[in-house]
């Protein structure tokens, strides 16, 4: 016998390492691309808290596809809770023209909150 081997039972190769024959196996090719923020906190989450998920989703070569559809989810939900907030507490243009300082500080109120409540809602869950 060589070192490689083909089972055809499983289709699967052997390689030779030691005195055993160990299974060929290679991931799936999966695209690469930038990750954004939201999908960087719940590939965090996942690692630290879901091991069983995040190890199926990353042998099976859907990963990348699952956290792409979070980051979707919450950047949707981010902008619109954002502009619904601004709307409820009357932060406008014209608030932004006449004090700046102001809109500053209450848009980084709003946005921080939102941003709690899109991990409490949608990536620690």
């Amino acid at each position: 016998m060589g070192n490689r081997i083909y089972d055809e039972n499983n289709g699967l190769w052997y390689a030779k390492q030691g005195d055993y024959y160990l299974p060929e196996l290679a991931l799936p090719l999966e695209e690469e691309k930038l990750i954004g923020i939201w999908e960087q906190r719940y590939l965090w989450y996942l690692k630290e808290n879901k091991q069983l998920i995040y190890l199926n989703l990353l042998t099976s070569g859907r990963l990348n596809e699952y956290l792409t559809s979070v980051d979707e989810q919450a950047e949707d939900m981010f902008f619109r809770l954002v502009k619904q907030y601004a709307d409820r507490q009357g932060v406008t243009e014209q608030l932004k023209v006449e004090n700046q300082l102001l809109w500053v500080q209450k848009m980084n109120n709003i946005r921080a909150c939102v941003r709690e409540v899109v991990e409490r809602e949608i990536i620690y869950l």
